[in-house]
């Protein structure tokens, strides 16, 4: 096939092979180290270029859940010593650090980077010019695949202006001035409050961004420190980053706010975005969640967060159905152990197959002795067993059981919002022209839906909102 196309193309273009690497490097070789060295070695100058890769997207476009920068690299690192061709890889680079070691090192000529690219388009002349530190690192959560997955519009945890340069003329590092001298108040420092108030700064507004916890970050705080999460703390870092040391900014955390204490601070506009709470409701026959299962010894994510430690043996519920009840019951059978894991989907963590994560997750559990219940919801629960019955067939089953971590269903944290909403009539006064919710406080979802919500706030502060961005791909 290489040499046919050769033929058909003559001298006007070059012949790239992309290859994939890994189950060939598995097997060994009849005359080399594996067949993967045999199927270089024989190819050797044939192509213009090696574009080498592993087989399935769950490795090749691996989450950082599972896989560190440059995971390539063990399957492909001998593709250079076999061709005197260029070589272009992947390996859910991130770092400008880990790209040019490999091509030092002699392992790739080229850095192929299409998720670092989403998260950070300018990212190639940041490090020309030596602003390295201004790139916006790829948290390698995998909800862009999610979209081409899912057919929609793509979309970056880190860059909320993915997916929507031409749909709503968002640029990643051009912001409107200021169009007014109004100072904001936001208050909640997480996923959505952080990136409001980099993007008011950015566009030269005063800003003050208050959390009630001694550390900005929210939900990221818990999150971050389960199995795997590590990396996704990137969210707050770099915003953090963007933030300190502007003149512009007032950063407070470990600042609790009432009411009174926003009438009185004297802001034009004021921010809310306290996130969401997970809540102890079950699931119904019906697909969606009621009634609420309460008990001394019924947790949601949030105690766990607390410090609380569950007693065991326990069972995670999980009809959330993203990475949060598999990475919980991950970390419980590390810290607690006897761990089992029930879901009403036929999956763990099913909804992880947009994101390349799924086989991984049943991984992870697996290795981790946690048991695996599909197609079952939560029914009962009385200190010593919970009941469980198929989604379908309704017919029952009791597991042993201490602790029930519900991960389920969340709702705003909003009581901040409608006790100041109830203050209406003070808001001439106390000078405030506006009271918005973003995040999950107006709508819970995942970190990339807060980081969005958060940044069209900023984005269309004192701007006349465009028409809804139903643009096509050609006139109709």
């Amino acid at each position: 096939l290489l040499e046919v196309t050769r033929d058909a193309v003559g001298d006007k273009w070059a012949v790239a092979l992309r290859i994939s690497m890994e189950e060939l490097r598995g097997r060994p070789g009849k005359n080399a180290a594996s067949e993967a060295h045999e199927a270089v070695a024989l190819l050797a100058d044939v192509p213009d270029l090696w574009d080498v890769k592993m087989d399935s997207s769950p490795t090749d476009c691996a989450p950082s859940r599972f896989s560190p920068e440059g995971s390539h690299e063990p399957i492909v690192n001998f593709v250079k010593q076999l061709t005197k061709r260029p070589v272009v890889g992947v390996g859910r680079f991130t770092s400008p650090d880990v790209m040019v070691s490999q091509v030092r090192r002699g392992i790739l000529d080229l850095i192929g980077g299409a998720r670092p690219s989403i998260a950070d388009p300018f990212l190639p002349n940041k490090i020309n010019e030596g602003r390295e530190h201004e790139i916006r690192e790829c948290i390698g959560c995998n909800i862009c695949i999610a979209s081409w997955h899912d057919g929609v519009p793509v979309r970056c945890t880190q860059n909320p202006t993915a997916g929507e340069e031409w749909r709503r003329d968002w640029h990643p590092e051009r912001f409107a001035p200021p169009a007014s001298d109004s100072t904001i108040l936001i208050v909640g420092g997480g996923p959505a409050g952080l990136e409001c108030a980099t993007t008011l700064a950015r566009r030269g507004y005063t800003v003050t961004i208050a959390d009630s916890a001694n550390e900005f970050g929210g939900r990221l705080r818990f999150e971050t420190g389960l199995p795997g999460l590590k990396t996704w703390n990137r969210v707050a870092d770099w915003r953090l980053g963007q933030l300190q040391g502007r003149p512009n900014v007032n950063m407070y955390p470990g600042s609790a706010l009432g009411v009174d204490d926003i009438l009185g601070l004297e802001h034009r506009h004021v921010v809310i975005a306290t996130g969401a709470r997970w809540t102890k409701m079950l699931f119904s026959t019906l697909e969606f969640p009621v009634g609420e299962l309460d008990g001394p010894a019924v947790y949601t994510p949030d105690d766990l967060a607390a410090g609380v430690v569950p007693q065991g043996p326990v069972v995670v519920f999980d009809f959330d159905n993203y990475y949060m009840a598999g990475a919980v019951a991950e970390q419980l059978a590390k810290s607690v152990g006897n761990v089992t894991y029930v879901t009403t989907a036929g999956n763990a963590s099913a909804w992880t197959f947009m994101t390349n994560e799924l086989p991984l997750v049943h991984r992870a559990l697996v290795k981790a002795n946690v048991p695996i219940h599909t197609l079952q919801r939560v029914t009962a629960f009385d200190g010593d067993a919970v009941t469980i019955a198929d989604v379908y067939s309704g017919s029952e089953k009791r597991l042993a059981c201490r602790s029930l971590i519900i991960v389920g269903m969340r709702k705003p944290r909003d009581e901040l919002y409608a006790a100041l909403v109830a203050r209406g009539s003070d808001f001439e006064d106390a000078g405030i022209a506006a009271v918005t919710r973003i995040g999950d406080a107006l709508a819970p979802g995942a970190i990339v839906h807060a980081v969005h919500s958060g940044h069209r706030y900023a984005r269309e502060f004192d701007t006349v909102p465009g028409a809804a961005p139903y643009t096509r791909d050609f006139p109709i």
